[in-house]
């Protein structure tokens, strides 16, 4: 699959593997500051080695992270995000079995709130370097194919500009970028 293509999440079993909160932690750690093992991430987390090695094994199962085989030595395993999709999508409701809709729920619920935890560091960000923190919030009237072609080209501009960590030029930060849109006219 070429990495411009969107990637369908629509396995239920994947996303629940990333509907808990501890697993997008780890992911989030493993995408930031690189490979890891079950105790340093315990560590940063204030968790037992019992369960991050479990949360670790959920994600290895569905395949978002695997081990670093010439790392790991006896007990200590490492682990490393897999080379996933860039611009992987959460399903539309009707495409989800109706039993398996409050997983997605679920899902959105635990990226909202990290995304809640993400604006509520802004401004601090902000004060100390505005260079690194960009803010922009607006309003427009699109129809319902000009808002599909507005975010496929967001997430177009997003991939050009964004970099793996192993390709990454000198200089080149991770930045949490978010995006969110919803009409204006609803309750």
């Amino acid at each position: 699959m070429k990495d411009e293509e969107p990637f369908l999440l629509d396995d239920p079993a994947r996303l629940r593997a990333l509907a808990h909160p501890m697993r997008r932690l780890i992911l989030r750690h493993l995408n930031i500051h690189g490979p890891a093992t079950s105790t340093t991430i315990g560590a940063l987390l204030d968790a037992k080695t019992g369960t991050t090695s479990y949360h670790l094994r959920q994600l290895e199962k569905y395949g978002f992270i695997e081990e670093i085989p010439e790392r790991s030595a006896g007990r200590e395993r490492w682990w490393r995000r897999t080379e996933t999709p860039r611009d992987m999508r959460a399903p539309a409701p009707g495409q989800l079995a109706p039993e398996d809709r409050p997983v997605l729920e679920e899902f959105h619920r635990v990226g909202f709130e990290e995304d809640r935890a993400l604006l509520e560091r802004f401004p601090e960000a902000y004060r100390r370097d505005p260079d690194w923190a960009k803010g922009s919030r607006g309003l427009g009237r699109m129809t319902k194919e000009e808002f599909a072609e507005f975010f496929d080209a967001y997430i177009a501009l997003l991939l050009r500009y964004s970099h793996r960590a192993q390709d990454a030029p000198p200089g080149a930060r991770p930045m949490f970028i978010r995006m969110f849109a919803l009409p204006a006219d609803e309750p």
